[in-house]
């Protein structure tokens, strides 16, 4: 899998703006056979940024969400302003 199949769309819905403002965490679609390394590496590849930390969802809807949580010095809403989102 390359990483334009692992990383699907970034969430641009009111909670996770919110979630991007106040613990500077930015939430992605991701296929459902991917892992926490997968979507760190691919992540780190797309934005040349770095991640820290990683989470998992699988939501209602079927669909699996990362939250990926990236360093102090650097912002969310920096990244979501390259995506287009913000």
């Amino acid at each position: 899998m390359n990483e334009f199949q692992i990383l699907k769309y970034a969430l641009a819905t009111e909670k996770a703006v919110r979630i991007m403002e106040s613990q500077n965490v930015i939430m992605f679609v991701v296929d459902s056979k991917a892992n926490k390394n997968q979507i760190k590496k691919a992540f780190e590849t797309l934005f040349k940024t770095r991640a820290s930390k990683v989470r998992i969802v699988n939501d209602r809807k079927g669909r699996k969400k990362a939250y990926i949580t990236l360093p102090k010095d650097q912002f969310a809403l920096d990244v979501a302003t390259k995506l287009g989102i913000i």
